[in-house]
């Protein structure tokens, strides 16, 4: 897999363990000394050092993202899921970015708390900017 996750810090440590078991290169914003830092400035690490990021802050790097050209892809598990559900959340994430070969440039993917995933193109050539604050999932 190509792909490496950078998780943020709105989600629990114990995720990149998750992935770790998976064979995914995965740090922990808190651990690369970027707690605190603006969305923004997250996504531009993250564009710099190829990372998907992986955040419950749903609505800020959507905006974030559909402003990027090109980007390694963004993960979100469904905003305020409990820190109990987020690992099997994030696994269905994972089973999808394994499917992908791990590449999900310009992709978004959400995963809803029923488990259902989500797979769009999400870039500023190509995204539903009415998504962000009205979120409809087929």
């Amino acid at each position: 897999m190509n792909g490496r996750l950078l998780i943020d810090e709105c989600l629990s440590v114990s995720l990149v363990a998750v992935a770790k078991t998976r064979g995914i290169h995965a740090d922990h914003v808190t651990w690369l000394v970027k707690s605190g830092w603006q969305d923004r400035n997250l996504a531009a690490f993250a564009l710099d050092n190829d990372y998907v990021v992986v955040t419950n802050n749903r609505r800020h790097f959507l905006r974030e993202y559909a402003n990027l050209s090109l980007h390694c892809g963004l993960i979100v598990v469904v905003p305020a899921a409990p820190r109990t559900a987020e690992r099997a959340l994030l696994g269905k994430a994972l089973d999808v970015f394994a499917e992908l070969d791990g590449d999900l440039v310009n992709m978004a993917v959400e995963v809803l708390e029923d488990g259902r995933v989500l797979v769009r193109t999400w870039c500023s050539a190509a995204n539903d900017r009415d998504h962000i604050d009205d979120p409809t999932w087929r």
